[in-house]
């Protein structure tokens, strides 16, 4: 097999500890996943997890990879959010209810100067969602519907009491625009946005250079099959991205943060 030159130039660093382990209660972990300060555009922030070998999914969820740790991280991304973004189908599919905020955890998010709780912003298309689902019923803040506006009157007119419907369109009434579906959430100063997927939703985010960040977990785990990857859109795109911090755990899961190149 060929190698270029520059192959012989590359150096590497082997990773290990450094200093004594940060239990998950410990705050200084959430300091990995701190928001820059004083923001005044929307940063967006994708949390996904997939198998060492690139599997999204086991059994059709992403729980099926999950462990304790990776459920503590999580949590602690949603805590420092000022607004959970997901696609409709992970809303269906994972069976979303509205976030939970022990007490603590909302007296750090009033120091900061964030609600107590942040809302879940659903994009979708269709405005396809059931009222009487647990995302609309189990929730102490209404949840945002970002939907085109095609489709806006039907889903004012369906959700309209249980969730704020924004008509999220740019150049085209039948679809959602990313970049507009941002600007309404920096108009509500939800700057600190965290998206959690689904595959297709963070593939259209990579396609329009929307996405900063990426927390990727590896979860130590072999699924095979035909699990999808956390990104499965038909465009492709190659943005650089520099690792912020990798991180590890007693079962054997990675939590890894990429920043975009700017």
């Amino acid at each position: 097999m060929f190698m270029p030159d520059t192959a012989a130039a590359a150096q590497f660093t082997v990773l290990g500890t450094d200093g004594a382990p940060i239990d998950s209660a410990d705050r200084r972990l959430a300091d990995f996943y701190a928001y820059p300060a004083d923001l005044q555009t929307c940063w967006v922030r994708g949390n996904m997890i997939a198998s060492i070998d690139g599997g999204a999914t086991a059994g059709g969820k992403t729980a099926g990879l999950a462990g304790p740790g990776d459920r503590s991280v999580f949590e602690l991304m949603r805590y420092a959010a000022d607004v959970i973004l997901v696609g409709a189908s992970t809303v269906r599919t994972e069976n979303y209810s509205g976030t939970q905020v022990p007490v603590a955890e909302r007296r750090n998010r009033q120091a900061r100067g964030q609600a107590e709780v942040p809302p879940i912003a659903v994009v979708t298309r269709s405005g396809n969602l059931d009222p009487g689902a647990l995302f609309f019923t189990r929730t102490e803040v209404p949840p945002l519907i970002l939907t085109c506006t095609a489709t806006y009157a039907d889903a004012q007119r369906r959700l309209g009491t249980v969730a704020e419907v924004i008509d999220a369109s740019g150049s085209r009434p039948d679809a959602v625009d990313g970049l507009t579906a941002l600007r309404a959430l920096a108009e509500r100063k939800l700057f600190r946005v965290l998206t959690e997927g689904g595959p297709l939703f963070l593939s259209e985010l990579i396609e329009d250079d929307l996405l900063d960040e990426l927390c990727l977990t590896v979860a130590p785990l072999l699924v095979g099959g035909r699990a999808p990857r956390i990104a499965t859109g038909s465009g492709e795109v190659l943005t650089r991205m520099r690792p912020a911090h990798v991180l590890t755990d007693d079962d054997g899961y990675l939590y890894t943060r990429y920043v975009r190149l700017r």
